[in-house]
């Protein structure tokens, strides 16, 4: 560092996470050293939590890092980065994060909804962050990409080769659903 100018860097987010409002952990990863242990990283969800939990506010400044957090029902989602990082580039992940949790819970954002749908979740949030580099932040885009049910897509509303690839994937379960009885 030379005359106080950083060198720019993509790694921005240090960590997302997800806690309830007991402020036990959900969802939440982690993407440097920062906090190596697992009994370290709970001990900074509870302590960030603790200093959340009441406030109005959308960022704090807290052990070193900056943190910029929302809630809604029983849930707060938290988005971590450096003391140096732009908080508006932060802000952008949070929100993405909460409007593609948002699409895949139909708007239903409470942790019941959220851990019954925990894999997508966990999938938007690999969509939104690898490594601490921000890899996405329209939220639309995050959905689509996470859209992995075609379960849950009306079969009017589905394309053909989503119609296919369902069809070969109920043929292929029979298949070894039957050689397995043969073989028996």
């Amino acid at each position: 560092m030379e005359g106080g100018i950083l060198e720019p860097s993509l790694y921005t987010v240090k960590a997302i996470t997800v806690l309830d409002n007991d402020g036990n952990r959900l969802v939440a990863k982690y993407f440097d050293d920062t906090f190596p242990t697992a009994k370290e990283q709970k001990q900074f969800e509870k302590n960030l939590f603790n200093k959340t939990h009441r406030a109005n506010a959308e960022i704090i400044m807290f052990e070193g890092l900056t943190c910029v957090y929302k809630s809604n029902v029983d849930l707060f989602f938290y988005v971590v980065g450096s003391t140096q990082e732009n908080e508006l580039i932060l802000a952008s992940v949070l929100n993405a994060l909460y409007d593609a949790v948002s699409q895949i819970l139909r708007k239903n954002v409470e942790k019941r909804a959220l851990l019954e749908n925990l894999d997508a979740v966990y999938l938007a949030v690999d969509e939104i962050c690898d490594g601490g580099i921000v890899l996405e932040a329209d939220s639309n885009a995050i959905v689509q990409k996470v859209a992995i049910r075609t379960d849950d897509i009306p079969l009017g509303e589905q394309t053909v080769a989503q119609q296919l690839t369902r069809k070969l994937e109920v043929l292929q379960s029979a298949k070894e659903q039957i050689k397995w009885s043969l073989l028996k």
